[in-house]
């Protein structure tokens, strides 16, 4: 049966990765007959990323890459909400636009959905024995107490709720009504899985190549009380 995975892509101001990425994404190997959708979207990026991307794809022409550029700067979530609409994928994930998550695994995240088991696999960064960098003692700590707070309200028993590596079955990504756009994103989305009938969610340990803040990484504390705000807003109130 052929399929496509869309492979979201969201860049502000990654002018320095933002090709390599690309490259990544399109010499990376999927299991059988799979085509790739790759959707960039540029959420108003102040430094060179547009012209990075534009200077990629003249010098690609081949590649089936779609940018889509937004006239403000609106956040993450909305990026990927907008990368979400132009999807037509049977399945979607989001790769950040950096190195911190390697695209040489898609396989292993696809693997659960292709064999019939799963409809959704988050990729943590927690379990397995792959390569993690490490950074960040109160990140870490941050990540375990939302996900933790997370599976209290949805039931699940995800060890890393924040990952930026998910993988969803294309339609049913695109049914969900999602409003967060920032980098509230993963736990609304989340919450909306868990309340779908019969979801089958699984999990697969991931590397995590993660970048300092002199790097460019762009999440702070401010996106944490954020994420505990979605959590509870998302499962409670906002259902």
């Amino acid at each position: 049966m052929h399929h496509t995975l869309t492979i979201i892509i969201p860049c502000f101001n990654e002018q320095q990765f933002i090709s390599g990425v690309l490259d990544k994404v399109l010499r990376s190997q999927l299991p059988g007959d799979i085509q790739k959708e790759v959707i960039v979207v540029d959420d108003y990026s102040s430094d060179g990323s547009v012209m990075a991307i534009e200077s990629y794809l003249s010098d690609n022409p081949g590649a089936a890459v779609t940018l889509v550029k937004h006239s403000k700067n609106q956040g993450k979530g909305a990026s990927i909400h907008s990368g979400i609409a132009r999807s037509t994928g049977d399945m979607i994930i989001i790769q950040d636009a950096d190195y911190e998550y390697d695209p040489a695994e898609y396989g292993k995240l696809l693997r659960p959905i292709l064999d019939g088991h799963a409809d959704v696999v988050y990729g943590s960064r927690f379990r397995g024995s792959e390569a993690h960098r490490v950074l960040f003692f109160l990140h870490s700590a941050g990540n375990k107490m939302l996900t933790t707070l997370s599976n209290l309200f949805t039931g699940m028993n995800l060890t890393d709720m924040e990952t930026g590596y998910k993988l969803f079955n294309g339609p049913m990504l695109r049914s969900l009504k999602l409003k967060e756009k920032r980098f509230g994103f993963e736990p609304e989305v989340t919450a909306r899985i868990a309340r779908i009938s019969g979801i089958r969610v699984y999990e697969v340990g991931i590397s995590y190549y993660g970048r300092s803040y002199a790097e460019g990484k762009k999440i702070g504390w401010k996106d944490g009380v954020r994420a505990l705000y979605c959590i509870i807003k998302y499962n409670i109130f906002s259902r």
